[in-house]
C-alpha cells in the first residue's frame, strides 16, 4: 500500500464489510446532499451528483435514502445544515495528511481530529501547513480491459483534463476542478466506468516509510480517521511497498 496511491486505497474501501455500511451510506447521504444543494437535484444537470448516485448503486445504498439526501439539499426536506471542513496535519514519521470532514457541529469535530491525531501518533497542523505538498484536482480512475491509453487519452484532453497516467493497475485522469463536470460527462458519454471518480487531493512529492512500525502506526490513524462519522475522506503522501506493508498488518 502507499498512501499516494489513489488504487491502493479503491482496493481497501472495496473490503469494507456489512457491518460498516451503514458509516458507507451516511457518508454517501451527506455528500448526496452537498452537492445537490450546490447544482440542483437532477443528476442529468449536475455531473458530481451522477457520480454519487452510481456509488450508491454501486454500494446498494437503498433508494429512498438517496432520494431523501436529494430533497433535503434542495430543500424539499427538513435536514441538517452541513458544511465542508478541510483539516491538515502530520502522521507518524512526518507523513502529511489532509482530512476532508462534513459536520453539523464544527467545534465538536475539530476535537475529534485533534484527539485522534494526538492519540496516534501525529498532530493536528495549521491551514495550509501541509496542504502545499497536494494537488487539489479532479481524479479518475479507470481499469485497463475497458480502453486504450490513445483513445481515453483522445477523450481527457477534449473534455479539458490536464493529464492521463498509466500505471499497471490502470489509467488516472487528472483534471483541473472546473473540468471535472465536463471531463466525467464525457467518459459516460464513451461508457466508461470509473473506479473511482473524485476531487481529490493528490499528492505531488512522497515521504519513504520503511519502518513496519512506522508503518503500523500510520494504519492505525488512518483507521482511526476513517472510523469517525464526520471524515468524507483521508489523504496522505506516505509510499511504502508491499513488504512493509504486510509487516504493518502482521
Amino acid at each position: 500500500m502507499a498512501g499516494h496511491n489513489k488504487w491502493s486505497k479503491v482496493k481497501r474501501a472495496k473490503a469494507i464489510t456489512d457491518a460498516r455500511k451503514g458509516k458507507v451510506f451516511s457518508r454517501l447521504s451527506r455528500d448526496i446532499t452537498l452537492t445537490a444543494k450546490a447544482g440542483g437535484g437532477d443528476p442529468n444537470g449536475n455531473a458530481r451528483l451522477r457520480t454519487l448516485l452510481l456509488k450508491a448503486r454501486d454500494a446498494n445504498m437503498p433508494v429512498d435514502n438517496v432520494d431523501r439526501a436529494i430533497k433535503k439539499g434542495t430543500g424539499e426536506l427538513p435536514g441538517v445544515v452541513f458544511e465542508e471542513i478541510t483539516y491538515e496535519g502530520y502522521g507518524p514519521g512526518g507523513v502529511a495528511f489532509v482530512v476532508k470532514v462534513t459536520t453539523d457541529n464544527k467545534s465538536r469535530a475539530a476535537q475529534e481530529i485533534r484527539s485522534t491525531f494526538a492519540h496516534n501518533g501525529g498532530n493536528l497542523a495549521s491551514t495550509g501547513a501541509v496542504s502545499f505538498q497536494f494537488l487539489h484536482a479532479g481524479q479518475f480512475l479507470l481499469t485497463k480491459e475497458q480502453t486504450t491509453e490513445d483513445a481515453l487519452m483522445e477523450i481527457a484532453l477534449e473534455a479539458g483534463a490536464d493529464d492521463v497516467i498509466t500505471s499497471e493497475q490502470g489509467f488516472e485522469v487528472r483534471c483541473g476542478i472546473q473540468a471535472f463536470d465536463k471531463v466525467s460527462h464525457a467518459l459516460e458519454q464513451k461508457g466508461l466506468k470509473t473506479e473511482s471518480a473524485e476531487i481529490a487531493y493528490i499528492p505531488t512529492n512522497t515521504v519513504p516509510v520503511t519502518d513496519a512500525n512506522v508503518a503500523r502506526s500510520l494504519l492505525k490513524l488512518h483507521d482511526a480517521l476513517e472510523e469517525m462519522d464526520d471524515v468524507q475522506a483521508v489523504y496522505s503522501n506516505e509510499e511504502m511497498d508491499d513488504a512493509v506493508a504486510a509487516a504493518a498488518q502482521a
